[in-house]
């Protein structure tokens, strides 16, 4: 086994939520919880999600492979999203994802070599409006990101 007795807790509460013959409808739930406790989704994370589930493996890796929160390669401990979306891109998206670029010293796709920061390009996340907007582990929202925000954000994560 490689995920946790906890995040099969996790699954469970995710799997209840649906109709008992109906068990893969928490398949994105489970995976992100796994993709949580391991980094990032090894073919054998998602052999185990497809087991416990009773899906095709096939049919989890499509799901994996299809959404772009769900990471199918190793990725840092901090995966920062920049949205590249045409407004973001209008509105200091580029300008920032290019300083995020020089201070980390990678591209996208690319992993700092302490193994800390991965940069990926994020479709729209839905904020527009705050531009230019970046995600955390895609769990948390950073808006109206400067060059002095994105210097606090990298201090922070790396402390």
């Amino acid at each position: 086994m490689l995920l946790s007795e906890q995040a099969y807790k996790k699954f469970d509460r995710e799997i209840a939520k649906f109709p008992a013959d109906q068990k893969q409808s928490a398949v994105m739930a489970v995976l992100a919880i796994a993709q949580d406790e391991t980094r990032w989704l090894a073919p054998e994370v998602l052999q185990e999600v497809a087991d416990y589930l009773g899906m095709p493996a096939i049919a989890v890796q499509e799901v994996a492979t299809f959404y772009n929160m769900y990471d199918t390669k190793p990725v840092g401990k901090f995966k920062i999203s920049v949205c590249t979306n045409l407004p973001c891109a209008l509105s200091g998206g580029e300008k920032a994802a290019h300083y995020l670029k020089h201070k980390l010293g990678i591209d996208y796709h690319e992993t700092t070599a302490d193994d800390q920061f991965t940069l990926v390009e994020g479709e729209c996340m839905g904020a527009c409006g705050d531009a230019p907007v970046m995600i955390v582990n895609n769990k948390r929202m950073c808006s109206f990101m400067s060059d002095d925000k994105i210097d606090a954000l990298v201090e922070e994560l790396k402390k």
